[in-house]
């Protein structure tokens, strides 16, 4: 069977890397990577519509792709896959994507564009940068659970990773997504030719991190596991909005 992997790092970062190595070691399973040629962390599930898609294979046979991981999974499942894949796994993602976070990532995007096209997708990031091999670990046992015992395929699951040794991570804890406060401000500075620049600011402070929550998971070296879905509609907002229309 194959496995689609991709991720929103680029296609040399260090998680993929390690991702890759460890699923390659499943029985009986082939991977391909698609992944960006460079980062795209933040482009959420972007498409890129206004210039042609072109794809590199690499020596390492990884193919890049010039752009945003929601393409490079589009353009992998619809054109590039000689075989169809069992499951998209994105990651293994240099930092959480806990919370309000999910709808920014990359990460989640990829594996977001796999369950458009009616896969099983597992998005795996890492709470740091240093034990990519824990991740990796971890990542490789959940997917071979998933490909053994399948979920609904209308589901991504989002798997962050405390950045701990293997050995001193404590287990496994099914959550809910956290909350953070709002984003910080916009920081203004000039640029050397005096122009006026800006850049985002860093995330928001955590709001909701209680027990239950993929923050109170992974800070307490648990491993997190939050099934998500794409329907955004407020089911119970409905009837709400339906008696407000009524007085117009």
């Amino acid at each position: 069977m194959m496995l689609l992997l991709s991720n929103d790092d680029g296609v040399l970062a260090p998680g993929l890397s390690a991702l890759h190595k460890h699923l390659s070691q499943i029985e009986d399973t082939e991977t391909m990577v698609v992944a960006p040629e460079r980062n795209h962390s933040g482009a959420s599930n972007s498409l890129t519509l206004e210039q042609p898609l072109r794809k590199n294979l690499l020596d390492n046979g990884f193919i890049s792709v010039n752009g945003t991981p929601t393409d490079c999974v589009h353009l992998a499942l619809n054109k590039l896959c000689s075989t169809p894949p069992k499951l998209v796994v994105s990651g293994i993602n240099a930092g959480a994507n806990m919370g309000d976070d999910v709808l920014y990532s990359g990460t989640v995007a990829a594996a977001m564009e796999g369950r458009f096209l009616g896969l099983p997708a597992v998005a795996v990031s890492l709470d740091g940068t240093e034990h990519y091999e824990s991740a990796a670990r971890y990542a490789k046992k959940l997917v071979e659970h998933l490909l053994a015992s399948p979920l609904a395929q209308h589901q991504v699951l989002n798997i962050n990773v405390p950045d701990l040794p293997f050995d001193k991570i404590k287990g496994i804890k099914v959550t809910r997504l956290g909350k953070r406060h709002q984003a910080e401000m916009i920081e203004e500075s000039i640029d050397p030719r005096g122009r006026e620049i800006f850049w985002v600011g860093p995330p928001g402070h955590i709001a909701d991190a209680g027990e239950g929550t993929d923050f109170h998971a992974v800070e307490h070296g648990y491993v997190s596991i939050t099934p998500i879905k794409v329907d955004l509609t407020a089911i119970e907002q409905l009837p709400i909005v339906d008696k407000w229309l009524s007085a117009i």
